[in-house]
């Protein structure tokens, strides 16, 4: 058992390596507690259906992790990310982990799933971030965060022109939209025609390590006021 649980803490700071992230002995302890925790809930609240101490280390902590090369100025101390759909904590509390100087939001409609992170963030120690039970299109949340954040991530949302449509609210003038998608978003762009104030997107693409799976990030930038 020690052997494997070395083995799995090799192959997260290894796949971290390889997306331009080092992880400190410290932070790696810390994903494995987040892991040991995952799994303690996960049974009982049904959070994710990965269940392999394997899988959820490439298809959730190093796949969230591919985010952290397209934040602009690498993360830096005081950026404000808002992440929707957040579900167990992903990508937000990995992201936070790597870069901790970020302040992080997350979002999720369901209320266990936010009770389940908050227990991650307290675990944990985690400051400078906070999971909120709401709906991404809530007027009432609109206006408690309007403006607010550097970049709004969405790693679940269903639709992209759907997403870009419900995060320009709350990202500020000049800050970015990211949507981790695979690679069938082409087909998506056309849902963005139309939507006022925001830039041309960008397409870039990040290969998950030790997975066949490319995450492909389509950055978007707001500009002046979305009509």
């Amino acid at each position: 058992m020690e052997k494997m649980e070395s083995d799995l803490k090799k192959l997260l700071k290894d796949g971290a390596l390889e997306l331009g992230v080092e992880l400190s002995p410290e932070v790696v302890e810390s994903f494995s507690v987040y892991l040991r925790e995952l799994k303690a809930w996960g049974g009982k609240m049904n959070l994710t259906a990965i269940t392999t101490d394997r899988d959820v280390i490439i298809k959730h902590f190093l796949d969230s992790l591919t985010l952290c090369a397209f934040l602009k100025n690498g993360g830096q101390e005081g950026l404000r990310l808002l992440d929707t759909g957040s579900g167990a904590g992903f990508p937000g509390i990995p992201v936070k982990l790597a870069m901790p100087g970020l302040e992080v939001v997350m979002m999720d409609s369901a209320a266990k799933k936010v009770h389940f992170m908050r227990h991650v963030i307290r675990t944990l120690g985690l400051k400078g971030i906070d999971a909120i039970a709401a709906r991404v299109e809530e007027m009432v949340v609109i206006e408690k965060y309007a403006g607010r954040f550097d970049a709004v991530s969405s790693r679940a949302f269903a639709g992209l022109g759907a997403f870009v449509t419900a995060a320009l609210p709350y990202c500020r003038d000049g800050g970015d939209i990211i949507a981790m998608k695979g690679p069938a978003v082409a087909n998506e762009l056309k849902e963005l025609d139309g939507i006022k104030g925001i830039s041309a997107p960008e397409i870039l693409e990040a290969k998950v390590p030790f997975s066949d799976r490319f995450m492909v990030i389509v950055r978007l930038t707001k500009h002046g006021n979305a009509a």
